[in-house]
This record gives structure tokens, C-alpha cells and sequence, in this order.
């Protein structure tokens, strides 16, 4: 079963001081590499990167990987454009795919073994949404089945996967997930998470 991921990564990092946090980085790695490499982990099916804002200063962490890069000239005006760019260029050339696997850049601890898992859920119920659980409400990553593509082209503004997946809560496979409320949105936010890091390391 081929599944497609897009990872959405064309933010400005306003909160950061202009600090992409992208390139933020976690035991070595850029936030950016790092999620790449996990999604390219799961050896699924062809992996979408959609960029944005510092596109220049991103691009050369992506640098030898079998990914395609696009560009979300209309990042501005909210999340919708960023998926719906990944979902053309994932869809487009690649109509062969069951689901597609939406994730982020600022979420630090998602690992391969929590996207096969979700693979797992997806495999064994039927359900065309598999979403995390934190903070009690459900977000990405989230696993979409190919059905809700259309539905999810036709998004707009600041709608993205969130608001497909409580649109279509009775269709949906919940996996928790608490380290998902672990999101790197603001200078505050990476300061709590080294302290907490360097918490668990002593």
C-alpha cells in the first residue's frame, strides 16, 4: 500500500524573531531534517516538502534527499495553501496512493514508530482518518485516506488537516499521543523543552 506524506514547513516563524524554526535543532539535527528523515523512514511511498518563507535558508538541510520540494508562493494566506500545494504535487504525479500522511516541522518527538503505528491503525479499521490525541483535541500527524483529498483541495484560509478531521470526527481512528502538545511555536516554547530535555538527560 503506497502512502504519500507532505510535510508543511513554509511558516515565517513570526513568534521566533524572524528565527526560522525550521532549522531549530534537536540531538544534531534541524527540526526540518529531522522530521524528513523520519518521514522518509517509514519507506511508504513518495514524500512531499512544502516551503515558504526562508526557503533560501532551508533548502541546503534537504540537500540529497529523495524528496520533491515545492513552493507555496501564497504561504500568507494560512495553512489551506500550504496543503492543498503538497496535495497537487503529491497527488498529481503520484494517483497510485492510498492515504496521505500529513506532518509538521515543530513537534520535536514524533518518531517512526508512532506514524507505522498509525499505518497499523489505518490497516486494521475502517476508518479513513487516523489523527493524534493531545491536549485533549485531535491534530497531526494525521493519516488521511485518499477519498478526503478532494475535499481537503478545497480548503481555504487557515482551514487545514485539524478542521477536516473534526469535520469528520465519527470517521476517525484516535491515537494518543501526549508528546504531540510539544510544539515549537515561540523562543519560550524551545527554552521549556531544552530545560525539560536537559531534565530527563541528568
Amino acid at each position: 500500500m503506497e502512502i504519500g506524506t507532505i510535510i508543511l514547513a513554509a511558516g515565517a516563524s513570526s513568534r521566533m524573531g524572524g528565527e526560522p524554526k525550521q532549522l531549530l535543532t534537536y540531538k544534531g539535527q534541524s527540526l526540518i531534517r529531522r522530521i524528513t528523515d523520519t518521514a522518509l523512514a517509514l519507506q511508504k511511498g513518495p514524500v512531499v516538502v512544502v516551503l515558504g518563507a526562508n526557503r533560501e535558508r532551508i533548502v541546503p538541510e534537504l540537500a540529497g534527499l529523495p524528496v520533491t520540494i515545492v513552493d507555496n508562493a501564497a504561504w500568507q494566506t494560512g495553512m489551506a495553501s500550504s496543503l492543498k500545494t503538497g496535495l497537487a504535487a503529491l497527488y498529481l504525479t503520484n494517483k497510485s496512493i492510498k492515504a496521505v500522511m500529513v506532518l509538521l516541522t515543530d513537534q520535536p518527538l514524533v518518531s517512526v514508530g508512532l506514524l507505522q503505528y498509525m499505518l497499523e491503525r489505518y490497516t486494521a479499521e475502517n476508518k479513513g482518518i487516523v489523527a493524534c490525541r493531545y491536549d485533549d483535541q485531535l491534530g497531526v500527524p494525521a493519516l488521511f485516506d485518499r477519498r478526503y483529498i478532494e475535499q481537503m483541495l478545497k480548503l481555504e484560509g487557515d482551514k487545514g488537516a485539524k478542521w477536516v478531521i473534526i469535520k469528520h470526527r465519527q470517521d476517525c481512528v484516535e491515537v494518543p499521543f501526549e508528546a504531540g502538545a510539544i510544539d515549537l511555536d515561540s523562543k519560550r516554547d524551545v527554552e521549556l523543552f531544552s530545560l525539560a530535555q536537559s531534565g530527563l538527560t541528568q
